[in-house]
């Protein structure tokens, strides 16, 4: 029994050749690779005092629109409200022309006897 558990170079190279077969077979190589959407990417600016010439980069007119499409409010952006919170306040457009000389509408302060009354009576206090 002694003899059997001793191992030899040419199953040790068996084993290991096994081994190197078995992580080809399963190994994947990635060529493609791309940014992490759910992380944030910070942009780094070049350091002031660099030579380095500035990169000119091509515009993607697509990405413009849909970076502007996306920045847009809410009511610009779609038809119809998409949550119920959107639903209170969506039609934001008042139902009648603003008019400050309209009295039912316009509550402005004023004075009458008792209020100046009251006025004159908290400063003769202090």
């Amino acid at each position: 029994m002694a003899g059997n558990n001793k191992v030899d170079l040419f199953h040790q190279n068996a084993i290991h050749v096994e081994t190197i077969r078995k992580e080809q077979r399963l190994q994947k190589l990635h060529t493609e690779f791309s940014i992490n959407p759910y992380r944030k990417l910070h942009v780094l600016p070049d350091k002031p005092m660099s030579r380095k010439p500035v990169e000119v980069i091509a515009e993607n007119s697509d990405f413009i629109k849909a970076f502007h499409k996306a920045r847009q409010e809410p009511t610009k952006k779609y038809s119809m409200p998409q949550t119920e919170s959107q639903e209170i306040g969506w039609i934001s457009t008042p139902l009648i022309p603003s008019n400050r000389n309209d009295k039912r509408l316009n509550f402005f302060r004023f004075s009458s006897d008792v209020t100046k009354h009251k006025e004159s009576a908290l400063r003769s206090s202090k």
